[in-house]
């Protein structure tokens, strides 16, 4: 009998039928040890990045660095129709890139949106495009809104679009709603997601949730840890980072980052196999964070628009049910207050912080009922 080389997928398929064949025939079925195949990183993520290959005449696929806030800055610029509304997403962190997981939670957005991932200054391949001590010097929040609006004229310019959508996740809501009150003239709609409207507010909360939690599991360990810190916050507000970091290793064990797990490794994993990013790259995502926590952390905790009631721009929030790094009941509350052109609160129900890839189907269906109708 002749042997056809085959890719490794079809091998198995192709064993089964030889086996059944020859026991038709009468003869013993003997298949051969598989052959185990191993890939380098270049070939999975060219395979990944084939795959994802943006084909269709009327569609961008662009990686490129530009110039933003005296830095370079990279933003990866993805979709299968330039007609289609712009959607940027803000990341993270602070300095928590989500380009190099894009590849995994994206793909079916293109179809609707051209989605813009942008990695901030000091983080992920922007940390290697800059000299890192000088841009430590320069990292706030009021100097990240500002590239933030940097980066949204430029895309406004090169694709020609009037207005887009934004889209800030955790860290990256701050700066996004930020934004959305300084220039509402430029959003279709700001999209909130693991969204921060009061640091003090969402410690305290989450403070209680995970205590909670540890209380309903009887866990001594996590008692005694969660309990030798309060007051949390501290009564006079602040937040030492030995008691964040201690209330956030049993928030995260509880699922209040990624639901029914107790780390994020899954998530962080994905990066490995980043067509976008080169091993330099996913070594600069840890010292981005380390470069950008100290700086950013109070601007973050200290953030408050719980007294901003009136926005000029459409607001949409998606908030995780179980979501305890950012409660979304804080969140559910000022959003009860707020007056805007059109808004939605969404809640996804087995969700915590990370719903793109928690609820990654019922994230698109969100995006194309809720949010593109938006684009008039």
């Amino acid at each position: 009998m002749k042997w056809f080389h085959l890719p490794p997928a079809r091998v198995g398929f192709f064993l089964g039928l030889l086996g059944a064949l020859q026991s038709f025939a009468g003869e013993p079925a003997v298949a051969p040890a598989p052959k185990v195949q191993q890939f380098s990183r270049a070939e999975v993520t060219g395979i990944i990045a084939d795959a994802r290959k943006i084909v269709g005449t009327s569609g961008v696929e662009e990686l490129v660095a530009i110039p933003i806030g005296g830095t370079q800055q990279w933003i990866s610029v993805r979709g299968r129709d330039r007609d289609n509304p712009i959607l940027l997403m803000i990341h993270g962190g602070p300095a928590s890139p989500e380009m190099p997981t894009s590849w995994y939670f994206q793909g079916g957005w293109e179809d609707y949106f051209t989605v813009v991932q942008w990695d901030q200054r000091g983080s992920g391949k922007s940390y290697n495009a800059n000299d890192p001590k000088t841009i430590q010097a320069t990292l706030s929040l009021e100097r990240i809104t500002r590239d933030a609006e940097e980066v949204v004229q430029y895309l406004r310019a090169k694709y020609h679009k009037d207005k887009i959508f934004v889209l800030g996740h955790s860290w990256g809501s701050v700066v996004g709603l930020n934004l959305a009150h300084r220039h509402p003239e430029w959003l279709y709609a700001y999209v909130g997601m693991g969204q921060v409207i009061s640091g003090p507010e969402n410690e305290r909360a989450s403070y209680r949730m995970t205590l909670q939690d540890a209380e309903a599991a009887h866990n001594a360990e996590a008692l005694k840890e969660l309990k030798s810190i309060a007051p949390y916050p501290n009564a006079d507000g602040t937040m030492p980072l030995e008691k964040i970091n201690i209330e956030r290793k049993w928030s995260v064990n509880y699922g209040g980052l990624s639901w029914g797990r107790d780390s994020l490794n899954y998530y962080f994993n994905l990066v490995q196999f980043s067509p976008e990013y080169t091993e330099e790259d996913i070594a600069a995502v840890n010292k981005g964070s380390a470069l950008s926590l100290g700086p950013l952390l109070g601007d973050m905790l200290n953030f408050d628009d719980r007294a901003i009631v009136e926005w000029q721009c459409p607001i949409v929030m998606f908030v995780g049910r179980h979501d305890s790094t950012t409660p979304s009941s804080v969140t559910a509350e000022w959003f009860a207050k707020i007056r805007a052109p059109a808004k939605k609160l969404v809640w996804f129900e087995h969700s915590a912080h990370m719903m793109m890839v928690e609820e990654p189907g019922r994230m698109l269906v969100h995006l194309v009922e809720d949010v593109r109708p938006l684009a008039k």
